[in-house]
């Protein structure tokens, strides 16, 4: 999808007409993620790039993209420039010698694994 959207319209909050562009394009990565994959291809990824025009516009990821519409917003622009062009991904092998608990910044070595209460330490 590339797109010009208008962040104005007369008649309608600029805020509910922003509102309404997100869901048009939430809308569309959700009809693209339901498509059939193609055969040796993981998951759909997204390419994309936003901004106040097309010449502008700059890449962002995907978990961005909203931020980016809301930022071209507050700069008081009378239209974004949305650009989101789906293409085949496919999952690499983790490296050998790292776990999944390696990758999640919430887990620590030095933090207990279980932290409900016992009968010994009821404040646990």
């Amino acid at each position: 999808m590339r797109k010009t959207f208008q962040l104005t319209q007369e008649g309608r909050h600029r805020d509910r007409v922003l509102e309404a562009v997100k869901h048009e394009i939430r809308k569309y990565l959700k009809r693209e993620r339901r498509r059939e994959l193609p055969d040796g291809v993981d998951f759909l990824d997204f390419d994309c790039r936003c901004g106040a025009t097309k010449d502008s516009a700059e890449v962002v990821h995907l978990s961005a993209l909203m931020a980016g519409l809301d930022a071209v917003a507050k700069e008081g622009a009378a239209e974004a420039y949305v650009e989101i062009l789906a293409k085949p991904g496919i999952r690499q092998a983790r490296p050998s010698g790292t776990s999944a608990k390696d990758d999640h910044p919430a887990q620590s070595a030095d933090a207990p694994d279980h932290t409900a209460p016992t009968a010994e330490d009821p404040a646990a």
